[in-house]
């Protein structure tokens, strides 16, 4: 019997995360080279995800250099001290989505009333976009 609940594309995020978490455990502590693991991930990006990648990846190191490069789920994401991912980057292509999402986790300092957006679908950057996003990352990384 197979699980219909999860899409292939999911199924193998997954599977990255497992990878992920794995690796992590067999360095014992010792950090992996995040820098170099998300920018291989990016480059095996084609098209517009891998333009929106590289310049939101650049975004990210110029406006929260305290947040560290790491794989999320086979995707670039960009974590705090306490290695959780506070942004990270989904492609379309990798999910068979119309658009690439932007996207933040609960431990992102975004919080502003009682409700606030926490992803974004991102299909081109702008010079406002990208302003915004920027922002957002300030605001995110603390």
């Amino acid at each position: 019997m197979t699980d219909t609940s999860f899409t292939e594309e999911e199924r193998a995020a997954m599977k990255e995360r497992a990878k992920e978490v794995r690796a992590a455990a067999r360095r014992g502590g010792k950090k992996a080279d995040g820098e170099a693991d998300v920018l291989a991930k990016i480059a095996e990006m084609s098209g517009t995800d891998r333009v929106l990648a590289e310049r939101i990846h650049a975004i990210v190191k110029e406006n929260a250099p305290g947040l560290t490069p790491k794989t999320w789920y086979g995707m670039p994401g960009y974590a705090g001290d306490n290695g959780k991912v506070v942004c990270f980057f989904q492609s379309a292509e990798k999910f068979k989505s119309r658009y690439a999402t932007f996207g933040f986790n609960e431990d992102a300092l975004l919080d502003d009333g009682s409700m606030w957006p926490t992803a974004f679908a991102v299909t081109e950057l702008t010079a406002e976009n990208e302003a915004r996003i920027a922002e957002l990352v300030k605001r995110a990384a603390g």
